[in-house]
C-alpha cells in the first residue's frame, strides 16, 4: 500500500472538523508530567549494521536447557506436519471466509476443528474459536447470564487468577457480580447464573465435576468448565459430568508458546444453547446440485446482525491457530493424544514423589493432579528460581503470594527422566545453599 502523507491543508481541515486549534490540543487531557517530550531515536543503519546489532542483542539472551514452567502456557512436542501445513500460503494468508464459494478449504478446516472440539469436550456443538482461553471463559459467563437471566457468576477459587481478571473486565460492562468461592462452599445459593470451574484447576489438581454439576443444576444455574485439552486425552470429558458450556485454551494443541500468542479459545456447548453462543459456526451442507460444501452457518456477532441482537463483538478469526490444533489432533489421533496425556501424568507423579522426599520440601495439597503440582521449599521461590537459572533450568511459577514458599511446577512429554532427576538434584542443592 502506498503511503499518502497528509498535507498541511489536510491537517488544518481535520482540526477544524473536530473543533481544536492544534494537534497539541488533542493531548490536553494527558498530564504534562507523563507526556513524552523527547524521542531518542537512533540514526539510520545499513542492513548489515542492523543484522550485527540484532545479533549482539540476541547474544545477551540466556537460553536455559530445560523449563518446568506451565501455568496456562505449555511447551509441547509439535509434529513436523503441523508447521508444514499451517505454513502453506493458502492457509497462512487467508482471512475470514466471507465468500464460501472461494473459501472451501478454510471452511472445511474450521468445520473439522469444531468437530474435534466436540469430540474432546463431549459437547454437541462448538464454534470456530475465541481469542484465547481467558476470553472464551468470559464469553461463557456472559452467555450463561443471557440464558438464565441472572447476574451472578460464581467462580471456584481454583480458577486461574489471570482468567478471573479477564472475566472481571468482561463483567464490568453488563454489571455482572463475580462471586469467588472455595469448593467447600457448595452447594450454591439461588440466583447464580453459572458455576465456573477449571479442570484441572490452576494448581494442577482435579475438581469434582459431578458434584459441581449437581450443585449448579440444583439451583437452575449452568456449569461452565475451563478444561485443559491435553488432559482430555486421559480424563472423561466435562460433557460426561453434565457441563453446559466447555471452554479451554488451544495453545497446547500444536502451537508454540510464541511469547504469549496468538492463541485460540475453545468453546463448546449443548445444542439447546446454540443461539446464545458467541462467534460463528461453519457447517456442512449440500449445494443446488447435491454436492457437499461448507458455509458459515451461524454468525451472531455484531458485524453481521443487529447490534442489539448480537451475542458478542468478538470477531477476529483465530482459524490459523485453530488449523494447527486440527492438524495436531488428526496427526496424533485418539491413541496418540492419550499417550501424550499419560506421559504428562506419569512424569509429574514421578517428579512429585522425588521432590516430596527431599529434605525441606513438601507437597501442601492432597488429591489427584495431572501434569502440574505445587511444591513448597525451604526458601522463597524467587531465590530458588534464581539458583536454578544459574544451572540452566527454568523453575516453576512463583505463587508465594498464595501459598508461602509455593512453586507451581509443570511436566510434559518433552521432559526426560534425566531432566527430572536433574531438577530434583538442583532443588536438593538449592535447599542447602
Amino acid at each position: 500500500m502506498t503511503y499518502s502523507p497528509h498535507t498541511d491543508a489536510d491537517r488544518v481541515a481535520m482540526l477544524e472538523a473536530i473543533g481544536v486549534d492544534s494537534v497539541d490540543d488533542l493531548f490536553a487531557d494527558i498530564p504534562e508530567s507523563v507526556r513524552a517530550t523527547r524521542f531518542d531515536i537512533p540514526s539510520p543503519l545499513t542492513e548489515q549494521e542492523v543484522r550485527a546489532e540484532l545479533s549482539r542483542l540476541a547474544g545477551r539472551n540466556r537460553i536455559p536447557e530445560v523449563s518446568f514452567l506451565g501455568a496456562g502456557a505449555y511447551r509441547r512436542l509439535i509434529p513436523a506436519v503441523v508447521d508444514e501445513v499451517v505454513g502453506r500460503a493458502e492457509f497462512a494468508t487467508a482471512y475470514t471466509p466471507y465468500q464460501p464459494e472461494v473459501s472451501q478449504g478454510t471452511l472445511q478446516a474450521t468445520y473439522e476443528f469444531q468437530s474435534l472440539v466436540c469430540q474432546l469436550t463431549g459437547m454437541e456443538v462448538a464454534n470456530s474459536g475465541m481469542y484465547d482461553g481467558a476470553t472464551a471463559l468470559a464469553e461463557a459467563a456472559l452467555m450463561s447470564a443471557r440464558i438464565t437471566g441472572r447476574q451472578r457468576v460464581v467462580v471456584l477459587e481454583g480458577v486461574s487468577s489471570a482468567y478471573r481478571e479477564v472475566l472481571a473486565t468482561y463483567a464490568s460492562g453488563p454489571d455482572l457480580v463475580i462471586d469467588p468461592i472455595a469448593p467447600g462452599s457448595l452447594p450454591l445459593d439461588e440466583g447464580a447464573a453459572c458455576l465456573v470451574v477449571q479442570q484441572p484447576n490452576f494448581f494442577g489438581y482435579l475438581e469434582d465435576l459431578r458434584r459441581c454439576a449437581e450443585a449448579a443444576h440444583a439451583v437452575g444455574a449452568l456449569l461452565v468448565v475451563s478444561a485443559d485439552p491435553i488432559s482430555l486425552g486421559l480424563l472423561r470429558p466435562p460433557g460426561h459430568y453434565g457441563a453446559d458450556i466447555v471452554v479451554g485454551e488451544g495453545q497446547a494443541l500444536g502451537n508454540a508458546i510464541s511469547f504469549g500468542g496468538p492463541y485460540v479459545g475453545l468453546f463448546a456447548c449443548r445444542q439447546e444453547h446454540l443461539r446464545q453462543m458467541p462467534g460463528r459456526i461453519a457447517g456442512r451442507t449440500l449445494d443446488a446440485e447435491g454436492n457437499p460444501g461448507f458455509v458459515l452457518t451461524l454468525q451472531t456477532r455484531e458485524q453481521h446482525i443487529r447490534r442489539e441482537r448480537a451475542t458478542s463483538n468478538i470477531c477476529t478469526s483465530e482459524q490459523l491457530v485453530g488449523l494447527a490444533c486440527t492438524i495436531y489432533l488428526a496427526a496424533l489421533g485418539r491413541t496418540g493424544l492419550r499417550q501424550v496425556a499419560e506421559l504428562c501424568y506419569q512424569k509429574a507423579h514421578y517428579a512429585a514423589a522425588r521432590i516430596a522426599a527431599l529434605p525441606g520440601w513438601r507437597l501442601p495439597m492432597e488429591g489427584i493432579f495431572f501434569q502440574e503440582f505445587v511444591a513448597v521449599g525451604p526458601r522463597p521461590p524467587a531465590e530458588v528460581n534464581a539458583a536454578l537459572l544459574r544451572q540452566g533450568i527454568i523453575g516453576g511459577l512463583d505463587i508465594d503470594g498464595r501459598i508461602p514458599n509455593g512453586m507451581l511446577l509443570c511436566f510434559s512429554e518433552l521432559h526426560s527422566r534425566h531432566d527430572i532427576d536433574r531438577l530434583v538434584a538442583a532443588l536438593d542443592s538449592v535447599g542447602g545453599e
